[in-house]
């Protein structure tokens, strides 16, 4: 099995484009003197709307100031500051003042790195079919029982409106029972949107998915790939892990608790 090096720091700054480029946030902002990204999106998607650093490495001026900027940025508008940062010493400081200003942190994420070659082996079964456009079937799997239908109908809305993303879908009798989607950036394949309906879970449908996926990336010239996958959920990690994946870094999420 072909295994991804990990990330350097160019390819951290690659990621991270890359990430929002599948997301497709309703604003981008940048601060270019501390290298940081500060997408904005009325969705749900925690990563369309939360500050996020391309580089690992310490601020350069005081964390409360730089704090200070981002929430001046974030409230003009209209909305609430949250960041995604890497849980790594060089951000120990930052966490700190993020904590002083009545922050939270929560949600641990991993971010993945693969190849699509690796991918490859989970398509025993005939690989997931892949579209150019989601269809109406493709967009029911997010709002189906389990799921949560807002935050479904956010991500359906997100990943359709990326340029360039490609959708994956297993069918069977007329049915759509898993989903997937694919985006290339920056010299990176993301898998994004893994979802298999409840009364199909258990089949290994989520790899053909990941399969589908990977044909579309090979065929176009994409070697690497990767993801991001909340920490605890198990099922989707030894799925990941099957299909070749490792852990680049984990972030959290920061934010103040919402007023009761």
């Amino acid at each position: 099995m072909t295994t991804a090096p990990l990330p350097t720091g160019l390819d951290i700054e690659a990621i991270e484009r890359a990430t929002l480029d599948a997301v497709a946030p309703q604003w981008v902002e940048a601060l270019d003197d501390e290298a940081w990204l500060l997408p904005m999106d009325h969705g749900t998607i925690g990563r369309a709307r939360s500050a996020v650093p391309l580089r690992h490495e310490a601020p350069r001026t005081a964390p409360g100031h730089l704090l200070e900027r981002m929430e001046a940025r974030y409230a003009a508008r209209g909305l609430p500051t949250q960041l995604r940062v890497a849980h790594t010493p060089c951000f120990d400081a930052l966490a700190d003042a993020l904590a002083a200003r009545g922050y939270e942190s929560g949600k641990p994420t991993l971010t993945q790195t693969g190849t699509s070659r690796a991918m490859l082996v989970l398509g025993a079964g005939a690989p997931a079919e892949v579209d150019a456009a989601p269809d109406a079937a493709w967009a029911q799997v997010f709002l189906g029982p389990g799921f949560d239908p807002v935050d479904g109908a956010s991500r359906v809305q997100a990943l359709s409106r990326a340029g360039g993303n490609l959708f994956a879908s297993v069918r069977e009798s007329g049915s759509t029972l898993a989903a997937g989607a694919i985006s290339f950036s920056h010299g990176w394949a993301s898998v994004h949107g893994m979802r298999t309906v409840q009364s199909a879970r258990g089949r290994g449908l989520a790899g053909r998915v990941l399969a589908g996926l990977a044909q579309a990336a090979l065929y176009r010239g994409f070697e690497r790939v990767f993801l991001q996958v909340e920490a605890g959920n198990a099922p989707a990690l030894a799925l990941y892990r099957r299909a070749g994946f490792t852990t680049a870094w984990t972030y959290r999420y920061w934010q103040r608790p919402a007023p009761n």
